[in-house]
């Protein structure tokens, strides 16, 4: 029984409690919202680890994505990125690997990974055989395959169809298409004139995903990567049948979500969430980035972040990370911490609007610790803060209460030791004045 099937005959889950506990709720509220499909618990049967939810009510999650390629093949730094990716913050990890001996690969990742994990089937299916030699039964064999190890969430492009294809080319783009997935259905089905083998069995894929509680994530096969492409016919057609076969994940007792672009200027950002959300009834989105320009490599985890902020207030529940290496080449340890980082600001600033209680309390006890000069509280609820810690002792004022910036001027001891002032003059006033009449 999946955790969807669960909720809707109004069994609560362990995974349920887990996810209620760490979001502050009741757990009949998360029952609530993954039987209605706003929330999914990507938890499959086979990875044991302690639950996380993604959707409506819940505080935006940050997944980070790992991997090695058939350029750069070294288990050992992948393992190294899944501990760094952990340790600070990530509430998932992708396995994007492509290459050789997949299956290994995936399973040590597996077998550490304490938080939910997800993966691009079609990578490996591209890794194993020529994309052109695309088969919907080993394509099917793979997924499979993959859901017994323990995947917990597959981004599937299943929306990459024929027509969907046709529209996007009938309308000028910058950049084309840019998903790896993507850009292999897509070739594929222009060379064969066939439709998508995982549009056409969607069906059985769902029947493989419901045996071992998968979730799908509906993959953005289509999605702008330029933001000149942002928002036009090719994503849009492809969204249209996303939101069809969220209804059709749903009726066959599958958890799903949307992925969404991608590359979007600032002003597209919202229109763009709030149409997922009603084209796709309310599913949980899950976004990377988006990038707001497309002039900063080497900083797009900051085009990302200013994206992700913006994308997260106004209701998505999923960001994925995005690297200073994006767009250059494979991330390494410090690439990834600076990723994880800067989408957790991104998620935490957009969980401030949306009004998570976790998030704002978080926000206030820095502030307090702030006002009080105590740098122990400060390093606590900073997000990194072995760097924060770092930053002080390395200063001039390593050893003074106060901060280099400002040092004695430091505008908040003269307050402080104005408020003390005020508070005693208060106090002192009655008893000066006790003796007149």
């Amino acid at each position: 029984m999946t955790q969807l099937e669960a909720a809707r005959k109004g069994i609560i889950t362990r995974q349920m409690v887990e996810v209620a506990e760490d979001e502050g709720l009741e757990p009949q509220e998360i029952c609530g919202l993954v039987a209605s499909g706003e929330a999914v618990i990507p938890h499959n049967e086979h990875h044991d680890f302690r639950a996380i939810g993604i959707g409506k009510r819940l505080r935006t999650k940050v997944n980070a994505n790992i991997g090695a390629s058939n350029f750069h093949q070294l288990l050992d730094e992948e393992i190294e990125k899944l501990y760094a990716a952990i340790r600070f913050g990530a509430d998932s990890v992708m396995d994007l690997s492509t290459g050789t001996d997949l299956d290994r690969i995936r399973a040590e990742i597996l077998s550490r990974s304490p938080v939910m994990l997800g993966t691009v089937p079609i990578y490996q299916v591209g890794s194993e055989r020529s994309i052109m030699k695309l088969d919907a039964d080993f394509f099917l064999e793979v997924i499979e395959r993959q859901a017994r190890q323990g995947v917990d969430y597959m981004t599937l492009h299943c929306g990459v169809t024929r027509e969907s294809v046709a529209r996007l080319r009938r309308h000028h783009r910058i950049e084309g298409i840019v998903s790896r997935g993507g850009a292999m259905l897509a070739s594929w089905i222009e060379r064969t004139g066939n439709e998508n083998p995982l549009y056409e069995r969607f069906d059985d894929l769902c029947a493989i995903l419901r045996e071992h509680d998968v979730t799908i994530s509906l993959g953005d096969g289509l999605r702008p990567g330029a933001t000149g492409d942002a928002t036009d016919r090719g994503q849009l057609a492809e969204l249209l049948v996303l939101g069809e076969l969220v209804e059709r994940a749903r009726t066959n007792g599958v958890q799903v979500m949307v992925e969404g672009p991608g590359h979007v200027p600032l002003d597209q950002i919202e229109a763009n969430v709030k149409l997922e959300k009603r084209v796709c009834s309310g599913a949980p989105f899950y976004v990377l980035g988006p990038l707001t320009c497309d002039v900063a490599p080497g900083y797009d985890h900051i085009t990302g972040a200013i994206g992700g902020a913006i994308a997260s207030a106004a209701g998505t529940d999923f960001l994925c990370y995005v690297t200073p290496a994006e767009h250059l080449r494979l991330p390494d340890l410090d690439d990834v911490r600076e990723g994880v980082i800067a989408t957790r600001i991104a998620a935490h600033s957009g969980d401030l609007v949306k009004g998570v209680r976790a998030a704002k309390l978080w926000n206030d006890e820095m502030s307090r610790y702030r006002k009080a000069l105590n740098w122990p509280g400060m390093y606590a609820m900073a997000m990194d803060p072995d760097k924060a810690r770092r930053y002080k002792e390395e200063s001039e004022a390593a050893g003074s209460n106060v901060c280099s910036m400002c040092g004695s001027l430091c505008s908040i001891n003269i307050d402080n030791a104005a408020i003390k002032f005020t508070r005693r003059q208060t106090l002192e006033a009655p008893e000066a004045h006790a003796g007149v009449q």
